[in-house]
């Protein structure tokens, strides 16, 4: 069984369909990949799986359990086995490093404050930055703030991470320390991970599996080998970062002949 399903999920805003018929299943450990231009829905299927937004049509399960139709109690329990990275990592400037991770520690559990500070530490040793405790968010790099909003999303132990653009806004080499904690924290974690990204270097590095979203439907789901072999035009522009016809529309030189208003 799944330990995570979409089942024919729906959602529009208005006259914008986000999402039209999304079926997807999500084994326990594996590492999914999300890939997608701007708008085609990454974020909101992200929202739907951990029950911030609930489907216009469709079912969302997890671990055997229909959650959509749960309500606040019921998804509060549910939302204890995901950690979630936001994509800027949205710490707390007001709190300490060591405030920032035990912050759902001493929302969701009554342990005492010594055994949360010991959590806290070892969160952020996972994460390579213990001793940073007494730091403020402000004092610290753009990747160590994604670190630090890592060592938070995993403080209660999850089963399931989502990862919201992970590596947007840090240079090659501060990415691919996130790229690696992905990995690190799938294997000794066991986690499963759902990462959305527009990095493909990040995407071939920590999937098992990629899927694509276009205009709200999925239209690729394969290995990082399949997805790179993919004849696919739109799948291949995206992969290769190529713009086609409609991106460049107005763009390109006009043609022979059509220079000014056509006389000599």
């Amino acid at each position: 069984m799944s330990l995570i399903e979409l089942r024919d999920v729906s959602k529009r805003f208005g006259r914008l369909v986000v999402l039209n018929g999304v079926s997807l299943n999500i084994e326990e450990g594996q590492s999914l990949v999300v890939i997608g231009a701007s708008g085609s829905g990454k974020s909101v299927m992200l929202k739907h799986i951990v029950g911030l937004l609930k489907p216009d049509r469709g079912e969302v399960w997890y671990d055997g359990r229909r959650i959509d139709e749960l309500g606040s109690r019921g998804l509060d329990q549910v939302r204890q086995d995901f950690g979630f990275l936001f994509q800027m990592g949205a710490l707390f400037d007001s709190l300490t490093v060591e405030d920032n991770v035990a912050f759902p520690l001493v929302e969701h559990t009554h342990k005492p404050p010594d055994e949360v500070r010991q959590i806290v530490s070892q969160k952020l040793a996972m994460v390579g930055l213990d001793g940073t405790q007494k730091k403020m968010p402000g004092e610290l790099s753009g990747g160590q703030k994604k670190r630090v909003a890592l060592a938070r999303a995993i403080a209660l132990g999850p089963r399931v991470i989502l990862y919201d653009e992970p590596t947007t806004g840090l240079d090659p080499i501060r990415a691919d320390v996130i790229n690696e904690l992905i990995l690190k924290l799938k294997r000794e974690l066991n986690v499963t991970s759902i990462v959305v990204t527009h990095d493909m270097q990040s995407a071939f590095k920590v999937a098992d599996r990629i899927v694509m979203l276009h205009e709200g439907k999925l239209i690729i789901d394969g290995t990082p080998q399949e997805i790179q072999k993919s004849a696919e035009p739109i799948v291949r522009r995206f992969v290769l970062g190529e713009a086609g016809d409609q991106e460049l529309a107005g763009l390109r030189p006009a043609a022979a002949g059509s220079k000014g208003n056509g006389q000599k």
